[in-house]
């Protein structure tokens, strides 16, 4: 097989390019290719034509190339030409070739000068050509013409980036012989890419056009400007010619007599012309997809298993098979699909997000009642509606005793609140019904209009249901305010809340009394803060009782912090200026590590109902009460409608899910199964509905042809010896020519000898004669003759034969 084997791989990588294109992917695979890269007019279009000696790319000034053109040159007896995009048309004149790449062109970028990176697929089958692979790219230029935008330089080098960036593209750098070689745009990007020089080959143009006593032999001898690979010198046709209309054929035997002829080349004839570099890049391009098999195998077999599962339904597909094409079983299936998502199963578990049952299942137990957790009570305000309330139910009397109607009209308040929270419940849940009904109709895709019955008219049954549900649950939360049952087991009761509140700890945690060094200094203690009493204890164990001291009386004022104080103070004193507070004090200054627990104390003393005294003078009547016995009605009710809420809220969180199931999602599966059917033979036009549309049948095809491709690129793949004669690639040369153009090159140091055609170095003998590419031309695996059998090895480079 061996070298035989290897000629198959070109052609493999044009089937899968072509497979993929049509497909409009790449199917993550970078496929070994050549891409030409140079500037405007630097004769990158003439070489291409040389390879296939036809005329048959655009002409003309300026930007001619605006669209990437892959080029698939096969080897064939007979000469033609095919377009992907021109399927099944076979082209024979090459002008019709021409014309239809400027239509395609004008296609996509418009008539003037705009470009696109979206590729033209060519393919030439000719008996001159040897199996190769070229992409033909948008010449670099500089300034903008015509309605080219502003960025023209930036969006072409882009462009280029994009094909030549990838490890698996050799670049074909083409640099006209009458520009400075140091200059040239092609070898400066293909450097910065490539910085090693192992994917970059050189090709020198106009060579003809040199000024009279100047010749490029320094350059194509590899001396001046070194590349690794070397460079490779053509003679295109002229303007002059191309407009005359030269044959080809004669253009190629003349460049062949322009090396044989002149003085500077005639020694390295050999490895000039087009017809050498099209050898030497059909060898570069089979070495290269030979190195990237192993890569190129894993990754095809990937795809392979990829695309397995996708592909089964299709592979026994046949459109016009009567049992594809029955509504019941369509239904039944998406019937099956829905619940299987709401109920849940074991087959085609979704390991990337929730969905379904599961998502309405953590909104019914997470979300819902996070969001009645997230009604947030203003305590301040609350306590100012039950002082109100309070007040208002007392009239002109005043209270001794809590009134049920405050606290029943505080509940009711909160109750009307939950409200909010059930309808965005609700809604959550029919977002997901409506995103579940749009995946299990994923699987009708073939049947688009069928698709499209089945999602309308089962969303609206859903959005019907809605509006039910809506108003069930309303009447859920009006049940609720129509009667406030203080009975219930759960409800800490009137009483025993009245009795605890009295007795109720506000408040626990450390406080230090500040008393003078002289009375045994400060000391800190236990404080116990209940609605009718400040107690001290020793510790947090609260067995040793410090003192107990009554707050009827009792008022709060700041104290300024001590010179040497780290801590904050405020003072407890009693209103009745004749009685002490604490033994012989009139006054117990309590202090806090920091401001803020100063301010949380003072909150608690004023549930306990201990004001500030500033208060009085500046708080109106109507807003705080100084009445310590309304203090302890409000932290009453206040209590009462806590314990009242959290009852109503778990009978809430219980009936909404059980309400939403049973009147939405059950009643929505129940519809599907029964009525759905019924719903669709009374929609229209039947035969319309059973309709494949053009996109799933030409996916379907697209689907099973790269399927086939992939199957026959491994099968080749696996066939393929990987033997073939071949050579290291050539050593590296002394590139500082360009570091400034690109940075500092990584890699191995350099090897200050040539990598070909450079005089040998003294101390050892000279290589065997090779090549610009470093192969042997008797190992060349195309057998191709050589035109001159055999040559003695060239010692100093500038020595004629």
């Amino acid at each position: 097989m061996g070298n035989r084997g290897m000629e198959d791989l070109i052609p493999l990588i044009n089937k899968l390019q072509d497979a993929f294109s049509s497909i409009g992917q790449s199917c993550n695979l970078d496929l070994p290719q050549i891409a030409v890269v140079g500037g405007q007019s630097a004769g990158k279009s003439s070489v291409l034509e040389n390879f296939v000696g036809r005329d048959f790319l655009p002409r003309g000034s300026g930007i001619v190339t605006r669209r990437p053109l892959i080029l698939q040159l096969c080897f064939n007896k007979a000469e033609y030409a095919e377009f992907l995009h021109c399927k099944g048309r076979k082209f024979v004149d090459f002008e019709e070739v021409r014309a239809e790449i400027e239509a395609e062109t004008d296609r996509i970028t418009g008539s003037n000068k705009g470009i696109s990176a979206i590729p033209i697929n060519l393919r030439v089958y000719s008996p001159n050509v040897l199996n190769l692979t070229l992409i033909d790219l948008p010449g670099m230029t500089k300034v903008a013409v015509g309605d080219q935008p502003l960025d023209i330089e930036h969006q072409i080098r882009d462009m280029l980036l994009q094909f030549i960036t990838k490890e698996s593209c050799l670049i074909l750098a083409v640099t006209p012989a009458n520009q400075d070689l140091a200059n040239s745009d092609a070898l400066k990007i293909a450097k910065e890419v490539d910085p090693q020089g192992l994917r970059t080959i050189g090709v020198i143009t106009k060579l003809d056009l040199m000024d009279e006593g100047t010749d490029a032999k320094d350059i194509l001898e590899n001396k001046l400007l070194p590349l690794r690979r070397g460079y490779i010198g053509v003679v295109n046709r002229s303007q002059k010619d191309i407009d005359g209309r030269k044959d080809i054929r004669a253009a190629l035997a003349a460049e062949r007599k322009f090396f044989l002829s002149h003085p500077g080349y005639r020694h390295m004839a050999e490895r000039m012309g087009t017809p050498h570099l099209q050898k030497q890049l059909n060898q570069q391009l089979t070495n290269h997809i030979r190195d990237t098999l192993p890569g190129l195998r894993s990754k095809l077999q990937s795809q392979v298993l990829s695309l397995e599962k996708e592909v089964e339904e299709y592979k026994n597909f046949r459109p016009d098979d009567p049992t594809r094409k029955t509504k019941a079983l369509m239904v039944q299936q998406f019937g099956v699909d829905f619940e299987k998502r709401i109920e849940g199963s074991g087959d085609q578990v979704d390991t990337a997000e929730l969905s379904g049952g599961a998502k309405i299942n953590r909104i019914f137990h997470e979300r819902f009642p996070f969001e009645l957790v997230k009604i947030v009570f203003d305590e301040k305000e609350l306590r100012r509606e039950i002082s109100h309330a309070i007040k208002n139910v007392h009239g002109v009397r005043t209270g001794l005793f809590t009134p049920d109607l405050a606290f029943e009209a505080i509940v009711k308040k909160q109750i009307i609140k939950l409200k909010e929270p059930c309808i965005k419940c609700i809604d959550l849940v029919i977002q997901e019904l409506i995103n579940t009904v749009r995946q299990c109709t994923n699987k009708l895709g073939s049947y688009p209009r069928l698709r499209e019955e089945t999602e309308r008219i089962v969303t609206t049954y859903v959005r019907e249901r809605e509006g039910k549900t809506k108003d069930q649950v309303m009447l859920l939360i009006d049940i609720e305010l129509s009667y406030i049952n203080t009975n219930h087991e759960d409800f800490i009761g009137f009483h025993t809340s009245q009795l605890s509140t009295n007795h109720s700890v506000i408040r626990k945690g450390w406080l230090t009394i500040n008393i003078s060094i002289m009375k045994g200094g400060s000391k800190e203690y236990w404080f116990i803060l209940t609605a009718e009493s400040l107690s001290w204890y020793k510790d947090e164990e609260e067995k040793e009782k410090k003192y107990m001291l009554p707050l009827d009386n009792l008022k709060l004022r700041d104290v300024e912090k001590g010179f040497m104080s780290t801590k904050h103070v405020f003072g407890v004193f009693n209103t009745e200026s004749s009685r002490n507070v604490y033994k012989d004090l009139r006054q117990i200054e309590l202090a806090c590590d920091t401001q803020e627990d100063v301010d949380s104390w003072k909150a608690s003393f004023l549930r306990a109902g201990v004001y500030p005294e500033k208060d009085q003078d500046t708080a109106p009547s109507e807003t705080f009460s100084m009445d310590p016995q309304l203090e302890r009605q409000v932290e009453t009710i206040r209590n009462l409608v806590d314990s009242y809420i959290g009852i109503v809220n778990k009978s809430i969180r219980d009936l909404m899910p059980k309400t939403i199931m049973h009147l939405m999602i059950n009643s929505a599966k129940d519809f599907i199964h029964s009525e759905l059917l019924a719903y669709l033979y009374s929609s229209g036009d039947q035969n319309s509905l059973m309709e494949e549309s053009a996109d799933q049948a030409q996916r379907r095809d697209e689907m099973l042809r790269m399927y086939h491709a992939l199957k026959e690129a491994l099968h080749i793949i696996g066939d393929i010896t990987t033997t073939t004669v071949t050579v290291p690639v050539p050593p590296p040369v002394n590139d500082s020519w360009m570091q400034e153009a690109s940075g500092p090159r990584p890699g191995p140091p350099l090897n200050p000898s040539p990598a070909f055609g450079g005089p040998p170095i003294p101390s050892r003998p000279g290589p065997p004669p090779s090549n610009a590419f470093g192969s042997n031309n008797h190992q060349d695996p195309f057998s191709a003759p050589p035109l001159i059998p055999s040559r003695p090895a060239r010692i100093p480079p500038g020595v004629p034969r």
